[in-house]
């Protein structure tokens, strides 16, 4: 049997892009990208802006992150399709990080997390971010759907507030209360026409580029009607029209020790988001990707997003699946989509001063209702009252507390759900006494006799089911115990364990050490080679305790094997 290599550092590391261009790239594939990335583009166009408006940004920084950090994970990432860019999913985080530490400290944190991200994949712990369990980026995707739409509220309505917008829920939802007085119906109707629009077309015309569609008619409105709502060009000053020199932030021990904690956040989200996406990417094309290489690609690009002004950068689900369905070939067309958005920036940028923020809410308030999972929520619903609680927990805590928390807890509660599942699947069972199969002797024609040894009470066989870890040893431990204070000889099967922790090994050992302190003897067997490592590792050795392949041939009473298996 051919045993499969493991896969070396190059080939764990090597960029999609290569991969896909040593694969030979022809002229019809490039027409393939180039039409996938205008594509994408468009929905970027309008979305980068509207992220970066809600994230407290200004849109050019919003516009500077999907073009060079959205760039650079589709040259240097480990998916053949991702697309790169701001996600909504970022929103709170970015706003509490600019409410706390300003735009500098934005683009210091994004930086940092970029390192972490790219040390992150360089150590391959991008294999274990699919251990989060999925109530989890359920709980809080839907938690970050609801803030997403609550900040847009403001905008929505065309609200003047008589304070700044408080960050925090509890604290922000009084003060749109107490401004729905100011509320400004143009605001609403260009609102609810983005809204419209983009729903409309989404069910009669799924493939037209309706959130780019609904900004443009709402722009043009609000220009060629000289209607009094604020826009881009009101709010900041429009957009520049090329990318600002890279340049590194401010520097100094103080402000990395502050913004740390959120760069550490940016880093969690970011590897699970990117990550999630690529798993999505994967499921559409049957592709595979590679995870450490695309930590490593979105590390490079979060560092040159923040040192060209952006903010934190990760693979956006909604664009990479446009990507997929709109006929990409590889990672080209992730590049063209950033190639084209920069087109738009040196030929267009003036167009983006027309634009009405309450149409850009509008195109959040539909991102945010997309994000929800509808149906994985109701499926969560009706499974156990473990996965509610996980799912309840993660959804409230992030809105009510914060993202990190909400990911850490769930994760915690998530895993004691698995420790109890496990233990609960994990049984001891007794096996029936050995007896011999009634047959001629091949020798003379007679019956063999019965070996009455066979039936012995003072040998019992009892057998392991399911993983034997810590969370189920407490409780076959004192079965073991009870059983091994009535017998000469207790047999445990273990061929049907196929894990056992140290937890396990210790109960097994304490076991031993009382029996041979009574004359007994304990005899191991079916031990596969991983498990008899960690018997060995706890002094788990003859004559301590007798090994053999077969119970049965113990219970016919024949000698111990001793470690030879």
């Amino acid at each position: 049997m051919t045993i499969p290599r493991s896969p070396g550092f190059a080939e764990l590391f090597t960029p999609k892009l290569i991969t896909t261009l040593r694969e030979g790239y022809s002229l019809e594939h490039f027409r393939s990208d180039v039409i996938a990335g205008l594509t994408v583009a468009i929905v970027a166009l309008p979305l980068s802006m509207a992220i970066a408006i809600a994230s407290g940004a200004s849109p050019a920084q919003g516009l500077y992150t999907a073009i060079v950090g959205g760039f650079l994970v589709s040259a240097l990432g480990g998916s053949r399709f991702q697309i790169g860019g701001p996600a909504g999913a970022f929103i709170v985080l970015v706003a509490s990080t600019v409410e706390v530490h300003g735009i500098d400290g934005l683009i210091l944190a994004t930086v940092l997390s970029g390192i972490m991200l790219a040390a992150m994949g360089l150590m391959r712990l991008g294999t274990y971010i699919k251990f989060i369990p999925y109530p989890v980026t359920v709980g809080f995707t839907a938690g970050i759907a609801v803030i997403i739409f609550v900040s847009q509220i403001k905008d929505l309505l065309g609200l003047t507030l008589n304070e700044p917008e408080p960050g925090h829920l509890l604290e922000k939802l009084p003060v749109l209360w107490g401004s729905l007085p100011t509320i400004d119906p143009v605001s609403v109707v260009l609102a609810l026409g983005t809204i419209a629009v983009i729903s409309g077309l989404k069910m009669l015309r799924p493939h037209w580029p309706g959130m780019l569609m609904a900004v443009a008619a709402a722009s043009v409105a609000a220009a060629f009607l000289g209607l009094p709502v604020a826009t881009i060009g009101s709010q900041f000053g429009g957009i520049p029209s090329s990318l600002p020199a890279p340049s590194l932030p401010a520097l100094d021990v103080d402000k990395v020790l502050a913004v740390l904690p959120n760069a550490v956040a940016f880093t969690l989200l970011g590897a699970i988001e990117s990550l999630l996406s690529a798993v999505v990417a994967d499921g559409m094309t049957g592709r595979r990707h590679r995870s450490n290489c695309e930590l490593v690609g979105q590390g490079i690009a979060n560092v040159a997003s923040g040192l060209f002004g952006g903010f934190c950068v990760t693979g956006t689900i909604a664009r990479t699946a446009t990507n997929v369905r709109a006929g990409a070939h590889g990672p080209i067309s992730g590049m063209l989509h950033s190639a084209f958005l920069l087109l738009f920036i040196l030929v267009a940028a003036p167009l983006a001063s027309f634009i009405p923020l309450a149409s850009l809410a509008g195109v959040l308030a539909v991102v945010a209702w997309n994000m929800v999972e509808k149906q994985a929520i109701v499926s969560l619903l009706r499974a156990s009252r473990g996965d509610i609680a996980v799912l309840l927990v993660t959804f409230l805590l992030t809105i009510f507390r914060e993202l990190t928390e909400a990911i850490v807890v769930g994760f915690a509660l998530g895993s004691v759900l698995f420790i109890h599942r496990m233990s609960q699947a994990t049984s001891i069972t007794q096996r029936a006494p050995y007896v011999p199969e009634d047959k001629p002797d091949a020798a003379n024609g007679d019956r063999r006799p019965y070996d009455e040894s066979v039936n012995d009470p003072d040998v019992v066989i009892y057998r392991i089911s399911g993983a034997f870890f810590f969370g189920a040893a407490a409780s076959i431990g004192s079965v073991l115990d009870r059983i091994g204070e009535r017998c000469k000889t207790l047999i445990i099967d273990l061929s049907a364990v196929p894990v056992l922790d140290s937890t396990a090994a210790h109960t097994i050992e304490g076991l031993a050490h009382k029996m041979q302190r009574r004359g007994a003897r304990l005899v191991l067997t079916g031990t596969s080679h991983a498990v008899r490592r960690e018997l060995f590792a706890h002094g788990l050795r003859p004559p301590l305790v007798g090994y053999q392949r077969d119970p049965q041939s113990i219970a016919r009473n024949k000698p111990l094997a001793g470690e030879a298996m």
